[in-house]
């Protein structure tokens, strides 16, 4: 019997409050779905997640930035990343729900979590109006699935090569699409911090996903607009290809971003892929595949 693919992952995940605001209302998910173990923002480091080989459930990474001031925002991103990794971990269990494909599981646990945040708001007058944005990966074999609510963001770096995986739910960037205003305007535009939607907001969310397969040595960077709002897209790249490893490429983001002023938290994630599992490629290439 031939061997399975290896399929390993090495990654980091950091948080900070930046340089203006004395709370921090981002939030962040770590989750071996074969082990069941998780990190997040609230939690411990977890040496064994740092660096592992994929089991055949997968794993999942997110990021979340709430809305609606200090304590609103953060009981937001804290319930967006706890329900969303406790009812993965129950729907692959599930006897129906576990046959279903994995990335219609994640729409359905970010449903469910956008759900009870709305409920959350609506039966406490504290918390009116929280919410959080929401951006998360879930890894099945070598082919990842994107989901996208707001505006934090998805990035794939390939050899060099650096490509926004999501598209941001905002309002310049509906303006940018429509043709009205440009990426360089897009970028000092007074509603720039408009989103369109956000977990909690509504009853209803409308879940983004698509998907891509993951190359050898392919890089994978998420992170909320505190990060993406200080710094390019090429800059980015640049910074993660230079560093002397993930936790240091996280360090020295965040850095710039609070150089650059820091008003808003920042939290990024970054991975990176690699086994017998995934390609070779010398082509930077990056296809994706519109889901939902």
């Amino acid at each position: 019997m031939a061997d399975l693919p290896n399929i390993y992952i090495a990654l980091y995940a950091q948080t900070h409050a930046g340089m203006v605001r004395s709370g921090n209302e981002d939030n962040f998910l770590v989750l071996n779905l074969s082990t069941s173990r998780s990190w997040t923002a609230d939690g411990e480091e977890h040496k064994d997640l740092l660096t592992y080989q994929q089991g055949d459930h997968g794993s999942l990474l997110a990021v979340s930035d709430g809305i609606g001031g200090t304590q609103a925002g953060e009981v937001a991103s804290r319930m967006a990343v706890e329900t969303v990794r406790d009812r993965m971990l129950r729907l692959q269990e599930h006897a129906v729900y576990g046959s279903v494909p994995v990335y219609q599981r994640l729409r359905l646990a970010i449903e469910e979590a956008n759900v009870l945040i709305n409920r959350e708001g609506m039966a406490n007058t504290e918390r009116k109006g929280l919410g959080a944005t929401f951006t998360a990966v879930v890894t099945e074999g070598s082919r990842g699935y994107f989901a996208q609510v707001g505006d934090s963001r998805a990035y794939l770096i390939r050899r060099g090569r650096i490509v926004r995986i999501t598209k941001d739910q905002s309002l310049v960037q509906s303006l940018i699409d429509n043709g009205q205003i440009t990426e360089e305007a897009a970028e000092t535009h007074p509603y720039r911090n408009v989103i369109l939607q956000a977990l909690g907001m509504t009853g209803a969310v409308n879940v983004k996903v698509n998907s891509l397969k993951f190359c050898q040595l392919d890089l994978l960077v998420l992170c909320t607009d505190g990060l993406s709002g200080k710094l390019h897209a090429d800059e980015i790249a640049r910074i993660v290809d230079a560093a002397a490893d993930l936790k240091s490429a996280c360090q020295e983001l965040i850095a710039l971003a609070n150089e650059r002023g820091g008003e808003d938290n920042i939290t990024v994630v970054i991975a990176q892929f690699s086994g017998s599992g995934f390609a070779q490629t010398d082509d930077e290439t990056i296809t994706l595949e519109t889901l939902i």
